[in-house]
């Protein structure tokens, strides 16, 4: 599993060697394998720059997300794919982009479950997404389905502003009994999203999710929700506070659906207000960076050797050297709380935003796995001393996402086409991640 962060190896721990000091001692490590589970809703991305006025004659909400018909859809394609405004193809969908960078990042595996068209044909949406998926998420456990899968049109005008158009196809046809359960056995996290619960009549994709959110629980399983789109959570803000409250254990989301969730403009108010409902929140904040706040046991919380910063809390990230744990596992839990301004102030050039926040989720997912896998490996570690979510301190994790999702900022495919560059030999932290 590869490391991100101050070492001098490629790798978090030696997976394909035994510790030395147990083999000095004759007794082996225990074999170890940790994944990451997700559910999706399979669709290809198609990236185009468009006129004000293309929104308008095809009735679509400027900044909004609408769902349109598969005839719609074909005639939208058509327009776009004749008049060359569209910028790329790529396989989408937020739960399935942040799979994709997790087993790229972590060279380890992750499971995909959602719907593939039963019959693929080149060109397809189906072959497109396959194609574009790294061959460490395992696909084995999609449901087949008779019709094509999603897809998902970001439309790009002028301003930078983006509207999303969606054709579902077969998209949200997952039935419960297509969750197997037992991909959640030494599984790091489950990531669902926002699009997942809003499943049109007769879809089965909400009962799906709520069956894997129930497996993930009955085995200890950290529940992740990224909230997708402000229109979502807006239409109904207090179903998601009950939900996350009732389900979730980690949130990611971006400031304009942390305002819609909390009623907060202020990235930091809101993360101060989802620990209300969460007990780790992911919060990008486009040209500010990106927030994390979480809960600590008081005991063994750490103070920043870092300036301390201002803010709508004063001081906040006083102790963003902490590691972040379930509050219900802390004696005395505190808030803590952590912020990164843009890796390099940001691109000169941004291509697309589209994927960023899903590239940040990936990494604070790799940690958590890696935390759970060193866990397992070496129990007696001083590094588990109490149950954390993550190996990193949320300082730390702050990096790391910051660093990865500028790697997407910086292309035009909403996924990572490669790993971070590799560390070179003598090079330092500091050096490491100014690069």
């Amino acid at each position: 599993m590869r490391f991100p962060g101050r070492r001098k190896h490629k790798h978090y721990f030696p997976v394909h060697e035994r510790d030395p000091l147990l083999h000095r001692a004759g007794v082996s490590a225990p074999e170890t394998k940790i994944h990451v589970v997700g559910i999706d809703q399979t669709l290809v991305d198609i990236d185009a720059r468009v006129p004000e006025e293309l929104l308008a004659r095809y009735e679509l909400p400027r900044g909004g997300s609408t769902i349109i018909g598969s005839e719609r859809a074909a005639q939208l394609y058509d327009e776009l794919f004749e008049k060359k405004q569209i910028s790329y193809e790529f396989a989408g969908g937020t739960v399935g982009n942040a799979l994709h960078n997790y087993s790229l990042l972590s060279d380890d595996a992750s499971i995909l479950l959602g719907v593939m068209s039963d019959v693929i044909r080149v060109g397809t949406s189906g072959y497109r997404y396959i194609s574009n998926t790294s061959s460490r998420v395992n696909l084995d456990h999609l449901q087949p389905v008779d019709g094509p899968i999603g897809r998902c049109f970001a439309l790009v005008t002028p301003d930078g502003e983006r509207t999303f158009a969606i054709s579902s196809g077969k998209m949200n046809d997952l039935r419960p009994e297509s969750i197997p359960a037992n991909v959640f056995e030494n599984a790091a996290a489950l990531v669902i999203s926002a699009y997942l619960m809003r499943g049109g009549p007769g879809e089965p994709m909400p009962e799906a999710t709520l069956r894997a959110v129930s497996l993930a629980k009955e085995r200890g399983v950290p529940v992740v929700l990224t909230l997708g789109t402000r229109f979502i959570i807006a239409d109904r803000p207090e179903f998601w506070r009950s939900f996350i409250s009732e389900n979730v254990d980690v949130l990611a989301m971006n400031e304009e659906e942390a305002e819609a969730l909390t009623g907060f403009a202020d990235p930091l108010l809101a993360c101060e207000r989802a620990l209300d409902w969460a007990d780790l929140v992911l919060c990008t904040s486009g040209p500010t960076g990106l927030y994390l706040a979480g809960y600590t046991e008081d005991s063994v919380k750490r103070a920043t050797r870092y300036p301390l910063l201002p803010g709508a809390i004063p001081e906040f990230n006083r102790y963003e050297f902490s590691r972040p744990m379930l509050q219900k596992r802390c004696d005395k839990a505190v808030k803590v709380f952590a912020h990164i301004a843009p890796y390099h102030g940001g691109p000169e050039r941004i291509t697309s935003a589209n994927g960023a926040g899903d590239a940040a989720l990936a990494a604070l997912l790799h940690d958590m796995s890696a935390n759970r896998y060193h866990r397992a490996r070496v129990p007696t570690s001083a590094k588990h001393v109490r149950e954390f979510l993550t190996y990193s301190s949320m300082s730390q994790v702050c990096r790391y996402a910051n660093r990865v999702s500028y790697e997407v900022l910086i292309q035009s495919s909403p996924r990572l086409t490669r790993g971070l560059p590799e560390r070179e030999e003598g090079l330092n932290d500091e050096a490491y991640w100014a690069m």
